[in-house]
């Protein structure tokens, strides 16, 4: 017999679902801001920046990530 989840659980699938979106998302920016940067000639500190706003969002995710995973084990 199947219960319903309750509402934390419907959270957290929330948010893991936000989580996946972020990452998959900041993936295809980081890659196409990569390669377009490389086409136009922008300068280093352009794609420097591109690259901390990416490793922003993983870290983000990570620790949404250890919350969602810290939250199912208490």
């Amino acid at each position: 017999m199947q219960t319903r989840p309750d509402q934390t659980d419907l959270q957290r699938a929330r948010q893991a679902r936000l989580v996946g979106i972020v990452l998959a998302v900041t993936m295809v920016l980081w890659m196409g801001a990569q390669f377009f940067g490389g086409q136009l000639g922008l300068e280093t500190r352009f794609v420097f920046l591109f690259d901390l706003a990416a490793i922003a969002a993983f870290v983000w995710a990570l620790v949404v990530t250890y919350q969602i995973w810290r939250a199912r084990r208490g």
